[in-house]
């Protein structure tokens, strides 16, 4: 009989990025270990940019699954993070914003910091705190990756380990089992509650930060357009990076494509103005 790959056996982090997915992984972590285990933490990385919704789905897998979630958000100070709760979590992009201060440019696609330090940098010093760093102790990492997410799948088995540190293995337990979107899909149709956002193609378009600079330019218009005032912040970071920064280059998200004030102005207008079949790039966000 093959080995449950959501079966726990040792310290395991179990990395929530507040969607469906990473959320479905959670449930078949409890259901294949009856709860989770006192080695195990699950945590949620907040940077200040979540939709509304996502900050309530993740209160809600909580509560509806009795599975205490570690919320997590960086702080530019010695400790490097805070715990937080549905309560207290930042949402007008305040940990993102300090980071972009303290690195004096923004983040892009081929240097995407925010992932890194707002994210798996802020998991990992909480697990630091813990004492999961100490002496020759190791730990795996759960990330929740799909069995047709190709790619990812091949990118992160060529590496095996953590980009932090080789003392985390990273285990992609719904790839194991060979689960795909339309499974989750299926699972969350039967479920209680939901993620109230919509999906397209099994993505949530909204999800993880909600104009990241990684989604389609397309899908960003859509986005800007449905609610206006999500653009605010991104339009707003990107003129403080324009007046902070010593390089033009550094004072936007991406070069090859307007600005966020710029797709404000088009979303106004109702005017396309972008590739309907741009695809997203991949991080470690999820969905």
């Amino acid at each position: 009989m093959s080995r449950d790959p959501f079966k726990i056996d040792g310290p395991t982090c179990i990395s929530f990025s507040g969607g469906r997915t990473s959320a479905y992984m959670l449930w078949r972590v409890l259901q294949s270990n009856g709860g989770l285990p006192s080695d195990a933490v699950a945590c949620f990385a907040n940077t200040g940019k979540e939709d509304e919704a996502t900050l309530r789905f993740v209160r809600d897998c909580g509560l509806n699954w009795n599975v205490p979630i570690v919320w997590v958000e960086y702080r530019n100070d010695e400790k490097g993070f805070a715990l937080v709760d549905f309560e207290t979590a930042s949402r007008d992009g305040e940990p993102f914003e300090a980071i972009i201060r303290k690195r004096n440019y923004l983040p892009n696609p081929v240097a995407r910091f925010c992932t890194v330090e707002l994210k798996i940098r802020a998991m990992h010093k909480h697990l630091r705190s813990m004492g999961w760093a100490d002496g020759d102790k190791c730990w795996d990492q759960m990330i929740g990756i799909r069995a047709d997410e190709h790619r990812r799948v091949a990118k992160i088995r060529a590496r095996g380990y953590s980009t932090e540190t080789t003392k985390e293995t990273m285990l992609m337990p719904l790839a194991d089992a060979g689960v795909t979107v339309s499974d989750v899909g299926e699972f969350w149709e039967q479920q209680s509650f939901q993620l109230e956002l919509p999906t397209y193609k099994g993505r949530t378009l909204a999800g993880n930060c909600d104009l990241c600079f990684l989604k389609p330019a397309g899908q960003i218009q859509s986005l800007i357009a449905e609610k206006p005032e999500r653009a605010v912040w991104w339009a707003k970071i990107e003129a403080l990076a324009l007046a902070l920064a010593s390089k033009p280059d550094g004072a936007v998200f991406r070069k090859d494509r307007p600005s966020y004030a710029a797709m404000v102005d088009f979303a106004s207008k109702q005017r396309d103005m972008f590739d309907p079949n741009e695809e997203a790039i991949a991080c470690f966000c999820g969905d």
